[in-house]
């Protein structure tokens, strides 16, 4: 009788970061590091349809190199990425594989579609890395994007780039920002031209799964019918996290929804015992973006969003029914 044995899953790392922030510096030295009796795997994503980065990777034997051109593997269709991820696991049975999305990419959506059951068997998910440039972190138009608050929630290594180019402001930005992201317990690594070692970012994926529930005024009606409440796919919805001593809980709604902005700013301010309240509405004033933390309330306009949301951060659990009800009772019917 002939044994059969069942391939390893391959140890597979994400990499994502801003756009210009040296993920594929970071990524060409990690590759500098790959032992000479293994084989490793990149699947790039370039979100225009003429791919660069590939030309830059290394060319010789024990590299499989793959590009996905146009559009966001993130975000788009899933099964482009599917098909693609599938055909290089199977052609070249890589030891272990790295996940570069576009400068554009939502990592988090991604790391969703891999930790789905069918890929348990193919795919060991390592700890999501972020890279951060750090010599653009006192730039607040910069850091105050969603996409760049996205990748970083995203991230259980946060690599920070460009230190030497590093100013007072970037440092002082800095320690903000680790004291914001706090609660989720990130390991924080600084690097110059992408010199981080292969053990330093190869960990378990331990993040905690997002279940987004109905919200909490639809939960209490269904309470008499049903005891476990489905997880939805569609605005509006409902989360709440908790990890190290803290709890995240946020609210997605339809970009079509439009609130009164007074009324929302009072909601906000009126706020009890929080860490961090950021906010990005549709309101009769435009749309505005709410950045608060415990020493200055800042809103500000900003560009049409994709939606509505708020998220709070605060130190204890805490029952979150009246703050929704104020919430939606700030919203002007249409």
């Amino acid at each position: 009788m002939k044994l059969i044995s069942m391939p390893q899953a391959v140890h597979t790392h994400i990499i994502s970061g801003f756009l210009g922030a040296g993920k594929t510096t970071l990524l060409m030295h990690l590759l500098g590091q790959k032992p000479e009796h293994e084989v490793w795997a990149v699947l790039m994503n370039e979100f225009g349809q003429i791919g660069v980065d590939q030309r830059l990777m290394p060319q010789t034997e024990g590299y499989a190199v793959k590009e996905l051109l146009g559009g966001c593997l993130c975000c788009s269709s899933q099964l482009p990425m599917q098909i693609a991820l599938s055909r290089l696991l199977s052609e070249q049975k890589p030891d272990r594989l790295f996940i570069e999305p576009t400068g554009l990419g939502h990592p988090a959506q991604l790391l969703e579609q891999l930790t789905e059951p069918h890929w348990h068997s193919t795919l060991h998910m390592r700890g999501p890395i972020t890279v951060l440039d750090g010599s653009r972190l006192h730039d607040h138009a910069w850091t105050a994007q969603n996409l760049y608050q996205d990748q970083l929630k995203a991230a259980q290594i946060v690599v920070v780039s460009h230190q030497a180019q590093m100013q007072k402001a970037d440092q002082d930005a800095l320690e903000k920002l680790q004291t914001e992201y706090q609660p989720y317990a990130q390991q924080w690594l600084m690097a110059e031209q992408g010199k981080i070692e292969l053990a330093q970012i190869d960990f378990e994926y331990i993040g905690t799964k997002r279940l987004k529930q109905p919200l909490l005024n639809i939960q209490q009606q269904l309470k008499a019918t049903q005891q476990d409440f489905p997880e939805i796919k569609q605005l509006p919805y409902h989360y709440v996290e908790t990890a190290q001593g803290y709890s995240v809980a946020g609210w997605k709604m339809p970009k079509r929804w439009v609130f009164d902005f007074y009324d929302l700013l009072d909601l906000l301010c009126e706020q009890q015992d929080w860490r961090r309240i950021k906010g990005i509405f549709h309101t009769n004033q435009g749309w505005k973006a709410f950045n608060f933390n415990p020493e200055q309330f800042n809103y500000q306009d900003v560009e049409e969003g994709i939606d509505n949301r708020v998220e709070l951060i605060v130190q204890n659990e805490r029952d979150w029914m009246d703050f929704e009800s104020a919430l939606f009772e700030c919203r002007i019917e249409q």
